[in-house]
């Protein structure tokens, strides 16, 4: 698919600008990871029960897939304000085993550029930085699976 077909079919991802921390990284980008990666843009809070749930599958995407060009970038929009300590973060992404970025977004910069208003919510976004597929809650795990597969095949035949 065209560049210019994409454009009349998919919204082109915002950047990732305005985190307030970094946890696992010095900083990630929608634009760096841009003809090089499929990026999985999870949206969570700590203390959110159905983001712990949702985490171990998560967890395994990034396993299953990081040595093939998915990238997972966990971005933390805190619901209550003890969940914008970055210490607090801290905990929770190692209790749950989080080895991928996390940007901390207390302003809720990242959020809105996303119009975002559920937990655990996440984005795929191709290797040409459109935004392929969106879910929001639990659950879901096969079909992300299966569309993170799609994406990285695309960008293989993409990239010769």
């Amino acid at each position: 698919e065209r560049i210019s077909d994409k454009e009349k079919k998919y919204d082109r991802a915002n950047v990732i600008t305005g985190s307030t921390g970094l946890i696992n990284t010095d900083g990630v980008s929608v634009k760096d990871a841009a003809g090089e990666k499929v990026m999985l843009v999870e949206f969570w809070t700590y203390s959110c029960f159905n983001c712990q749930n949702a985490q171990p599958h998560i967890n395994t995407l990034y396993e299953k897939y990081k040595d093939d060009g998915l990238l997972v970038v966990g971005v933390h929009s805190p619901e209550f304000g003890f969940e914008k300590d970055i210490s607090n973060v801290r905990e929770a992404v190692a209790r749950e085993n989080i080895e991928y970025p996390v940007v901390l977004d207390n302003n809720y910069t990242i959020w809105n550029a996303y119009d975002q208003r559920f937990w655990p919510a996440w984005y795929l976004i191709d290797a040409d930085g459109f935004i392929r597929y969106k879910h929001y809650g639990e659950g879901a795990y096969e079909e992300t699976d299966q569309k993170i597969k799609e994406l990285l095949t695309e960008r293989d035949r993409i990239s010769g």
